[in-house]
């Protein structure tokens, strides 16, 4: 098989994952305001809200807007979550406390880096190839990127709030093409997700590798 002309990558679920689980970051906040709730319940919370709410990607909007629109996506869904939960009655200011939760998960706190990746940049990395994320996350992932050492390793970043479009639709792998001046043939995605990632890898064209993280 001969060597891609770029390899991307999901981000959040393939490079790197959270710590414990989204209802314990979550929970762990929401305890600092005051608020008493099951992690358990409120990590099934958020993913029921996650999967009501559309992808996040604004097309034609003001790219100096896209910041503010991605921080209303979340704190939406964040509402919507404690509200599923049961709980956000008891927030005496939700606006304050969703502003630290958001600014937390733009560090390496919540984060960690799967053990098998570091090594695999690296040998992709020494073999000239050319790398790159490519995913559905919003303009946080720059800051991750840097805080987990991760940055070094790519020469192109896509998210979909930039692009206007999300994954699995082929516009986003579009633009990440379009970076690395190659056609759809010529390269690799590699991602967690088979619906996102793996169909939608090959659906614009790109060879689809499916990384199982969880059974």
């Amino acid at each position: 098989m001969s060597q891609p002309s770029v390899i991307f990558f999901d981000a959040a679920g393939t490079l790197f994952g959270v710590h414990g689980s989204i209802g314990a970051a979550y929970g762990n906040f929401a305890r600092r305001f005051g608020v008493e709730v099951d992690d358990r319940l409120v990590n099934q919370a958020f993913f029921d809200s996650f999967a009501a709410t559309e992808q996040a990607a604004f097309p034609g909007v003001v790219q100096t807007e896209i910041p503010r629109l991605e921080f209303q996506w979340w704190e939406e869904i964040a509402s919507d979550t404690f509200k599923r939960a049961g709980v956000f009655h008891q927030f005496a200011d939700f606006s304050a406390f969703f502003e630290q939760l958001y600014d937390y998960f733009a560090t390496a706190d919540p984060w960690f880096v799967y053990p098998d990746v570091r090594p695999t940049l690296e040998s992709l990395h020494s073999q000239g190839i050319p790398l790159g994320v490519l995913s559905n996350f919003d303009s946080r992932l720059y800051s991750v990127l840097e805080a987990l050492d991760l940055a070094q390793f790519f020469e192109s970043v896509t998210i979909s709030t930039v692009v206007g479009a999300a994954k699995p639709n082929p516009p986003i792998f579009a633009a990440g093409l379009e970076k690395h001046g190659c056609a759809a043939s010529e390269a690799w995605h590699i991602g967690d997700s088979y619906r996102d990632d793996y169909q939608g890898a090959i659906a614009a064209g790109l060879r689809g590798i499916w990384l199982r993280r969880n059974p």
